[in-house]
């Protein structure tokens, strides 16, 4: 019997919709679920304890005119393909709206693949499967896991220190690493110690040849020399200008230098900051729209990157050949290495179905589509097509060449050991493309200079001594880059995890961030160290590495994951019981704001109450002036001139000028401080996705002005 019945396609943005849609045809009708469409509830634990730890799910207000549309929808399909990211996430999301829209005629299939490609989709079409239980499984238990540690530390926090606190599993590790790398900071003692340098040159007949400098590393014998202080350095450079130079030993050496690994997301959010100061969180978002799909010229909207959440290097043999012949045709045969480049598996229990983040085409040169890009789009796209690239060109070598030289000392029996070094470049390979960024962690390269034909006995003049001071260098704060790339070595979450980490530690005000760099605040020590001593599980990184290792077994083995979540708990109930009755109330000092009182001349001080944080006298209870907390947001008011500031009145959030109630200027809309290209006037949020200014009609995307305003 014929049926005109469309396929149903479910997938989670509207983005994807349409490049899915061009790809699929009319035969099939595509919605988005906009995310997750159920949940446990805000308002309460949400899981039974009792009974198995069984969570309870409820359909959230917010997506209750979803979930309806997609029921009638999912009525009168042939078939229902679940086509939500492929990841556990995903396939959470894929069972969560079998449950909610399943009927008992239509048949449901679950779809993945990891690029939107028409070859990708067609592939995953002919092979739709059902949906993983063992997947869904992995991540009820993380959700489990957390809402157990949320839930029940919070109340806690509540009573013991003050209102507004909350904890968080796997946060709670990357604040304890930012608070004891602050104290291993602070307690650093710097020692001082000196370094001298030696400018020479080598003696032809009655010429001399280019100067080049060596540094003193120790003594003749092999001992190191470490100089203390200046007069020391003094003393020893006065012998050093009486000594005689002779190189003792040259050595040459060839070293290949091999490119980097395609991208994973960890790699991407560590490089992206690296070189562009993209957070994690931008990263992450400007990665999704170009795996999703944009409009490019005649290809209409096409998927340009392949799934950004992977902690996989492998990459599919088809795009390993495409990028191979790129290469040879664009840079010529000898950038093209003999053997296919594969990578080993740099992430423990890195999931090798998965591909490494790449161009969906590599012939997609970065130059070509730029004019259909926005400029984060454009940047992050063109770092993720040549770090592809260069993974698959020859390796850059390199000609090292030590020098070694005796500076012997008239009237002593001591004699110096000095060392120079240069590195010549005689192949680029894959650095002619990219150049992986550093982080400033990392120890600077040895000093390398341009040496002149030298051989052994050749002797040497000196032309001047360079002593320098130095001091001992605390370890370097955390930066996004170098707080991921932690987590990632720690096994401390999953590639979708790591944004949400450094953003929930900076929302909570438990971390600042200042130059780039992490800070706690003396919320997130207060935090931290309670954590720390009440439930020391929770901020052990080898045992919430463990507990990631549990996850994978879940996902991977058929492990029970009630089991783990109730070996899991016993132990922290222990802890929570114990918490409650030894922990002490804390008093957490009030932040001062600098301003005084215009009742009582006592400073004004902030507090945190029912509806987040407010402006109070700390003359309280017998001076009781109040204020709405003012946030600077760094926008002028288009009236006076004056701070505009975000103010709090019950639940509702609006910006007013900070000059009130000489100037009344307020706004429900959120203002931003690039002004109109148009009028100059104030821009302000307009409709959730738009901007508009106050002024003229000018409007555009919010999407457009963020990344603008980022990379400018």
């Amino acid at each position: 019997m014929l049926t005109n019945k469309k396929k149903l396609v479910i997938v989670e943005s509207p983005a994807k919709t349409r490049t899915l849609g061009k790809i699929l045809g009319t035969g099939y009708s595509i919605k988005a679920s906009l995310g997750h469409i159920r949940d446990l509830p805000r308002s309460q634990l949400g899981v039974d304890i009792e009974k198995g730890f069984v969570p309870k799910y409820v359909v959230p207000a917010a997506k209750r005119k979803v979930v309806l549309e997609l029921k009638k929808a999912a009525k009168t399909a042939s078939t229902v393909y679940l086509a939500t990211d492929p990841d556990r996430e995903g396939e959470a999301i894929s069972w969560h709206l079998a449950e909610v829209t399943k009927t008992n005629k239509t048949p449901y299939r679950r779809v993945v693949f990891y690029e939107i490609t028409k070859e990708a989709i067609e592939h995953a079409f002919r092979h739709p499967r059902s949906i993983d239980m063992q997947l869904v499984n992995a991540q009820q238990a993380r959700r489990v896991l957390d809402r157990l540690v949320g839930y029940k530390i919070t109340p806690l926090l509540w009573r013991k220190v003050r209102k507004g606190l909350s904890a968080g599993r796997v946060q709670s590790i990357a604040l304890k690493l930012i608070v004891d790398r602050e104290r291993e900071i602070q307690q650093f003692v710097s020692k001082e110690y000196w370094t001298i340098e030696a400018e020479l040159t080598k003696k032809v007949g009655t010429a001399e040849v280019t100067a080049f400098r060596a540094t003193l590393i120790g003594f003749i014998d092999g001992t190191k020399l470490d100089i203390h202080n200046g007069d020391e350095a003094t003393e020893i450079s006065n012998k050093l200008e009486q000594a005689s130079y002779t190189v003792i030993k040259v050595s040459t050496k060839k070293v290949t230098r091999h490119p980097p690994p395609p991208f994973i997301t960890s790699t991407l959010q560590q490089e992206a900051w690296r070189k562009f100061h993209f957070t994690a969180k931008q990263t992450m978002a400007i990665a999704q729209q170009l795996y999703e799909g944009l409009s490019i010229a005649d290809e209409g909207s096409v998927g340009l990157i392949t799934y950004m959440r992977t902690d996989s290097t492998h990459v599919a043999h088809t795009a390993i050949v495409e990028a191979r012949e790129f290469i040879s045709n664009k840079y010529g045969s000898q950038f093209v290495p003999p053997h296919t480049r594969f990578f080993a598996k740099t992430v423990k229990r890195a999931q090798e179905a998965h591909e490494a983040i790449r161009p969906t085409k590599i012939k997609r040169d970065p130059s070509l589509i730029k004019p259909y890009l926005t400029p984060a789009q454009f940047k992050l796209y063109q770092l993720i097509w040549q770090r592809m690239l260069a993974s698959q060109m020859s390796a850059a070598s390199f000609d090292n060449t030590n020098v070694d030289i005796k500076a012997r000392c008239p009237n002593s029996k001591v004699n110096y050991l000095f060392r120079a070094s240069s590195s010549v470049l005689k192949f680029p390979g894959f650095t002619v493309l990219y150049i992986e960024g550093k982080d400033e962690v990392e120890q600077a390269e040895k000093k390398s200079s341009l040496l002149p034909q030298l051989e052994k006995s050749n002797e040497l003049k000196l032309l001047g001594l360079f002593p320098e001071q130095h001091f001992t260098q605390p370890p370097h704060r955390f930066t996004e880059a170098t707080l991921v790339k932690m987590l990632e070595q720690q096994s401390i979450g999953r590639p979708s995890t790591y944004a949400p980490i450094l953003s929930t530690i900076q929302e909570r005000d438990y971390v600042t961030k200042a130059k780039g760099s992490f800070r706690p605040t003396e919320l997130g020590n207060l935090v931290s160290d309670l954590l720390s001593q009440y439930f020391p599980d929770i901020v052990n990184v080898q045992f919430t590495a463990r507990m990631e290792e549990e996850l994978d077994k879940i996902a991977h083995e058929s492990r029970d994951w009630i089991t783990v979540v109730q070996d899991f708990y016993i132990p922290f109930e222990k802890s929570l019981r114990n918490a409650s009755l030894l922990m002490d109330k804390v008093e957490l000092d009030d932040e001062l704001t600098g301003d005084i009182c215009p009742q009582c001349g006592k400073p004004i001080v902030i507090k945190i109450g029912r509806y987040g944080k407010f402006l109070a006298c700390s003359g309280y209870p017998e001076c009781k002036y109040t204020k709405s907390f003012q946030i600077k947001i760094g926008v002028s008011c288009p009236q006076c001139g004056s701070d505009l500031v975000q103010r709090l009145s019950k639940k509702r959030i609006f910006y007013g000028c900070s000059n009130y109630p000489h100037c009344q200027f307020a706004t429900n809309s959120r203002p931003f401080p690039e002004p109109c290209p148009e009028c100059g006037g104030l821009l302000a949020m307009y409709r959730t996705k738009w901007v508009k200014c106050t002024k003229c009609d000018y409007k555009c995307k919010l999407e457009e002005l963020e990344t603008r305003a980022f990379t400018n």
